[in-house]
């Protein structure tokens, strides 16, 4: 059994060799422990840092391709080094590495897909009010199209088995924490929750640059999760409240009419009839993006598929990742 713990990186030289000193060589279950970095296109000693500090595989990018995309790279990295289980963490050390066992375990124990760690998010100090209340927000959100039961879903520190990280895959540029729960509980994957501990703020984060930022950039991940994985809710509703309040409206000025005041009311009659076409334009919409949405998983078996294949015939010729 091989298990390789990834680190996406961009310009981490200055906090990357405290973390992987924490890194363990040794888990137990697995009988080869193996680290690898996405270098996300760094300007600093980045690279230089990794391999001093005993990084077995380096994958680079070129230029920046942001979080969710180096992410993506390092899970098919992985897959093509012959990985079993990826654990993923972060290079400002955030979390406690001597709970990775606590998150491979539910893996070997044939006991889950995916394992998050849940972070004490109630008593981290460095964590402002706003961040608190945006990450209970998106873990309910999560919670509710993914029809799962995580409570810290933007947690980056996670266990993967191998059949699962073959079957993900990310839309969104910013962020893949929320995205990747969602498909799990799309795929019916097996997805649990350990606690698990944080260490002290190295570095500020790179994803909260400003709190407007971070807010908007939230709240449009939110949004493009149910239209992406729930269109005929987000749709439907929409169309459901743009008709409802049309018959309101509508109904209001049949009265009206028939006691004699039709009148000096048309205005209710013409905002009546646009709410109808909307929400019956809505509606459409709905049925048209849950076909597209059917699409889109068919899509993704057939990718499943076809990288489960080509992975497979990479181990069997030896092939191996930039190490």
């Amino acid at each position: 059994m091989k298990l390789i713990i990834q680190i996406p990186c961009y310009n981490e030289a200055g906090t990357l060799a405290i973390a992987l000193s924490a890194l363990p060589r040794q888990v137990p279950g697995f009988d080869t422990v193996e680290w690898l970095i996405i270098d996300d296109g760094s300007k600093d000693d980045t690279v230089r840092v990794a391999r001093e500090n005993g990084v077995d595989h380096v994958v680079s990018h070129t230029c920046n391709q942001g979080l969710a995309r180096g992410f993506m790279n390092g899970l098919e990295a992985c897959l093509r080094l012959g990985a079993d289980v990826i654990v993923n963490t972060d290079a400002d050390n955030q979390y406690n590495a001597d709970d990775i066992p606590a998150l491979t375990a539910p893996i070997l124990a044939c006991q889950a897909d995916i394992v998050v760690g849940a972070r004490p998010i109630e008593t981290i100090e460095h964590f402002s009010l706003v961040k608190k209340l945006l990450q209970k927000l998106g873990s309910w959100v999560v919670r509710v199209a993914s029809k799962t039961n995580i409570p810290d879903a933007p947690s980056g520190f996670r266990a993967i088995s191998r059949t699962a990280a073959q079957s993900l895959m990310v839309f969104n540029d910013y962020t893949y924490t929320l995205e990747t729960i969602i498909q799990a509980g799309q795929k019916n994957m097996a997805i649990i929750s350990v606690p698990i501990r944080v260490n002290k703020d190295l570095r500020p984060s790179r994803l909260l640059k400003s709190i407007p930022s971070y807010v908007k950039r939230s709240i449009i991940t939110i949004i493009r999760i149910f239209i992406i994985y729930r269109p005929f809710r987000f749709f439907g509703t929409i169309g459901s409240v743009l008709l409802g309040i049309g018959i309101l409206i509508g109904l209001r000025f049949l009265w009206k009419y028939v006691g004699g005041e039709g009148e000096g009311h048309v205005q209710s009659l013409i905002l009546a009839s646009a709410l109808l076409v909307m929400g019956f334009q809505t509606l459409l919409i709905a049925f048209v993006a849950d076909l597209l949405a059917a699409n889109r998983k068919l899509l993704e078996d057939i990718r499943f598929k076809t990288a489960v294949l080509s992975q497979n015939k990479s181990i069997d010729s030896g092939g191996h990742e930039n190490g």
